[in-house]
């Protein structure tokens, strides 16, 4: 019988929450050069000289409040717990796996159990429904990588994104459903940030400018690939679904690292902006991720909570990631059966 691999791939988390695991993360994530793409040496030196050493105390510290004493890793075990109800979806004709970017499971132990279990196609998914260089660019290219030692190379399919993927934007309008939208003074949809200039290389010019381009207005044939244009389309999608009034929702972005300009407007100026307003209550979504982590768990209801009520804002209620809910293994058996 012929077999179709799946592969479902995250960004990574450290092995535990402790100080030498969360080095070691934070080590081999950012030394990529697709998420810092200066030269070698000057990413080596920034890194391992200066942006790690300040940060990974702390990191430590946040990854041990949103660990999961009996589970581990939020973002490990939701993702194993997706492709679980995947591979019982799917049936036997797969053979599903899963594997992080950034240490464990890694890319080159999921993509072995698949050539030994002789599967004829594999399909990658990069869990990261708005496409970036960063993330989704990384895997697609570690999978070359590894699979380029290989004597016999499979079929191998790759997803780029799916940001506008009708199961994907209902399951995260179903998760919306669980609120009373109308109750809330203000919906904020929260995505990850870039440096802005990651940006300027998505088309063949190598030139975008996403104010030239319109691209929080819309997509279309001259900024179908830039990741600003895919998250402002996931958030008209997603309103569309739910008939957010216009005048209650916006869009910013989280996670700035750095003092270089990344894609604005930042969440933490919208933030204390909406408290000013008088915006005490609000809901967030954050479809960048489809796992609750660190940056839901932690930067949206910890952090972001403080900054907002420091500000004169009363409560952040965070929409739930997608995680291993059915309306979510039902859009991803759908992607990936739909690019065997």
């Amino acid at each position: 019988m012929k077999k179709t691999g799946i592969l479902l791939v995250n960004l990574g988390t450290p092995d535990s929450p402790s100080n030498s695991d969360v080095y070691k993360y934070l080590i081999e994530f950012l030394t990529d050069v697709r998420v810092i793409d200066f030269s070698w040496l000057k990413r080596q030196l920034l890194v391992r000289g200066i942006i790690v050493p300040m940060r990974y105390k702390n990191s430590a510290k946040t990854y041990q409040a949103v660990w999961d004493k009996d589970k581990g890793s939020p973002l490990l075990f939701h993702t194993q717990d997706l492709a679980n109800k995947v591979q019982q979806q799917l049936g036997d004709a797969f053979v599903v796996e899963i594997a992080m970017r950034y240490q464990n499971p890694s890319m080159e132990s999921a993509l072995l159990k698949l050539k030994n279990a002789f599967v004829d196609t594999i399909v990658v998914l990069p869990l990261f429904p708005q496409y970036s260089s960063a993330c989704n660019g990384s895997v697609l290219q570690r999978v070359n990588e590894i699979t380029a030692t290989w004597n016999v190379i499979p079929s191998i399919h790759t997803i780029h994104q799916f940001y506008n993927h009708s199961l994907f934007i209902d399951a995260f309008a179903e998760r919306g459903k669980q609120h009373d939208i109308a109750s809330f003074d203000h919906v904020l949809f929260s995505y990850h940030g870039l440096p802005a200039r990651h940006l300027t290389r998505v088309g063949t010019t190598q030139t975008h400018d996403c104010i030239q381009d319109k691209c929080s207005e819309n997509i279309h044939e001259n900024n179908q690939h830039c990741y600003l244009a895919q998250c402002y389309e996931t958030t008209r999608l997603i309103v569309q679904q739910l008939q957010i009034p216009a005048d209650k929702y916006s869009t910013s972005f989280q996670s700035r690292l750095g003092k270089e300009v990344w894609l604005e407007p930042y969440t933490v100026d919208v933030l204390p902006e909406l408290a000013k307003q008088g915006k005490k209550n609000l809901l967030i979504f954050s479809p960048a991720f489809v796992a609750d982590c660190l940056e839901t768990l932690y930067e949206i209801q910890v952090e972001y909570l403080e900054l907002f009520q420091e500000h004169g804002g009363e409560s952040i209620t965070l929409v739930k990631s997608l995680n291993s809910e059915d309306k979510w293994v039902e859009a991803v058996c759908a992607l990936v059966t739909s690019n065997q």
